[in-house]
């Protein structure tokens, strides 16, 4: 883990702009955001990726999705947002260390998928 960005985010090692932390999980803004907001919240345990994720870590999961979506209506997503997980090589996933990015702004998501 000495190797991961978001470990070392949790240990103090690298800068984020924080906008919660408690004893379980750390939420902060992307450093490169794709939308108005864009807000990255990671447990503090390391677990690679939600493919690996067990059923020990359901109560951070539920929580890191609960605070997120409560932080992107207070940051300005009042009116919607999008919910991304990327998982593994073929989902995309560039930071082996469980993510959810919440994303959005005033009019500015691309539909997901063509119609």
């Amino acid at each position: 883990m000495s190797e991961c960005i978001f470990c070392k985010i949790v240990a103090g090692e690298i800068p984020a702009k924080k906008v919660f932390e408690d004893d379980d999980l750390i939420v902060f803004h992307d450093i490169n955001p794709v939308a108005p907001v864009h807000l990255l919240a990671i447990p503090k345990k390391h677990i690679a990726s939600l493919a690996t994720a067990t059923a020990d870590d359901a109560l951070v999961m539920g929580k890191l999705l609960q605070t997120g979506s409560q932080l992107a209506i207070e940051q300005g997503c009042a009116d919607g947002f999008r919910t991304l997980i990327n998982t593994g090589r073929v989902g995309r996933q560039e930071v082996y260390h469980l993510h959810v990015h919440f994303v959005g702004g005033p009019d500015v998501l691309p539909p997901m998928l063509k119609r």
